[in-house]
């Protein structure tokens, strides 16, 4: 039994754009700056908020998620943290009560308080009520406090405070400013690696969050939990090479333990920047941006042609969405224009310029069912006929899942941790066996 003490909160809010993800940096470079070790996690299925969580606490980052992660998994990672921290936040997603399961919902497995962050921008005494109906929408949530944002004055800061209900204290009020502001596109922040001064900002917005009085401690609480059973090690003496770099980085920390757990050995690489594989017996292309940086991957003929042999030698490969856009023939831009990929599957991915998907979903195998993502902006255009497809929450297909020899493609996003046993068949280049 794990069992430990820290003080932690989960930052949510009322909705999207209300900016949790940047308070919630901020106050864990704010805590770090104090001496403090602070340990950030993620609800839900996202990659980007957590590069810069990193950078902010400079401590790793781990998705925690009810159904994606288990409620077991988000116990046990809370309970190791606050044995080894001082403070622990966690970053909610979209809105405090949305989604199933919710922010909420993680909040009240783990017995951890809710720390809302309240847009305050157009908004005078509505703001207490705002705050009063989020801490009483659901009678196991506990809400001691709430954070303003994006103020436009003291006073205007004086009036928020005063329309507080009776219980509920208002921690602190954020003026508008420029360290707090971070760009995003498409899919969601920019990547932590291409945002030049991220550490000076990210001391810069301590330093806003400091003197709005939001340096005090959230409620310290006790959590507990049973350590997991290890995964057995089904890639003992297996090299997997990793795809790492601008184009291809969206990679759960979970995923690279746990593969490192069954006792493979992980070697990464940039299909960017590098002209040959290190050497290995299985490759994994994860998710990314490779729209954004098709021209360079495709004038790479050397690390092309060094993948397209390992995929003629019968060499397993797991490609997940944008490394299923670079096995195709053709990747079109948002630009409208094409680049020649590697060929390794039939069809073309195409920037479709909005969202064509979104949401949870698992494949289901006799090797148990991988719970995983799907959210990209492109549609591919092909006559392959997938080897199986995903399900979402209620039951319905959903992504394809395409294989040619030991290559293995889809839009989806696996969270490895949930079959590890078919994670193993994958990159072993073992026949997937569907569940009826």
């Amino acid at each position: 039994m794990l069992q430990g003490k820290a003080h932690a909160a989960l930052i949510s809010a009322p909705g999207s754009g209300q900016g949790k993800s940047m308070v919630t940096a901020a106050l864990a470079r704010l805590h770090r700056n104090a001496g403090r070790t602070v340990r950030v996690f993620k609800h839900g299925p996202d990659y980007l908020d957590p590069m810069v969580q990193e950078v902010a606490s400079g401590q790793p980052v781990y998705q925690l998620h009810p159904w994606m992660t288990g409620e077991h998994e988000c116990r046990w990672r809370l309970a190791k943290a606050a044995q080894e921290v001082d403070v622990i936040l966690v970053e909610g997603s979209m809105g405090l009560f949305d989604g199933s399961p919710s922010s909420a919902d993680l909040a009240i497995l783990a017995g951890i308080p809710a720390l809302p962050v309240i847009d305050a921008w157009g908004m005078a005494q509505t703001f207490g009520a705002v705050a009063q109906g989020l801490a009483n929408y659901h009678p196991d949530l506990t809400i001691h406090e709430v954070i303003a944002n994006r103020i436009g004055s003291p006073g205007h800061s004086k009036l928020l405070n005063e329309s507080m209900p009776e219980g509920i204290a208002l921690l602190g009020a954020i003026p508008r400013h420029d360290a707090m502001k971070i760009p995003d596109r498409h899919l969601g922040l920019v990547q932590a690696s291409e945002l030049s001064g991220l550490d000076a900002q990210l001391d810069a917005a301590a330093k806003v969050l400091e003197e709005a009085g939001l340096g005090r401690l959230p409620k310290e609480v006790s959590l507990s939990a049973d350590a997991p059973t290890p995964a057995p090690d089904y890639l003992r003496g297996v090299r997997i090479a990793i795809a790492k770099d601008d184009a291809f980085a969206f990679i759960y920390r979970a995923n690279l333990d746990v593969l490192e757990e069954m006792g493979a050995a992980l070697h990464f690489f940039s299909p960017l920047n590098d002209s040959t594989l290190p050497e290995c017996d299985a490759l994994w292309l994860p998710g990314g941006y490779p729209e954004l940086h098709a021209a360079r991957f495709s004038a790479n003929q050397p690390m092309r042609e060094a993948i397209s042999a390992h995929h003629r030698a019968g060499k397993p490969i797991l490609a997940e969405c944008g490394g299923l856009m670079s096995c195709v023939e053709q990747l079109v831009d948002g630009e409208g224009t094409g680049h020649t990929m590697m060929g390794l599957l039939p069809g073309t991915a195409k920037m479709a310029g909005k969202l064509t998907a979104l949401g949870l979903q698992s494949l289901h195998s006799q090797r148990g069912e991988l719970r995983g993502h799907t959210y990209h902006h492109s549609l591919l255009e092909t006559a392959m006929q997938p080897l199986a497809r995903t399900r979402k929450l209620a039951g319905s297909e959903a992504e394809p899942i395409y294989r040619e020899g030991a290559l293995i493609a889809s839009y989806f996003h696996g969270y490895f941790p949930s079959a590890p046993k078919l994670v193993a068949d994958i990159f072993t280049g073992q026949p997937i066996h569907l569940a009826e």
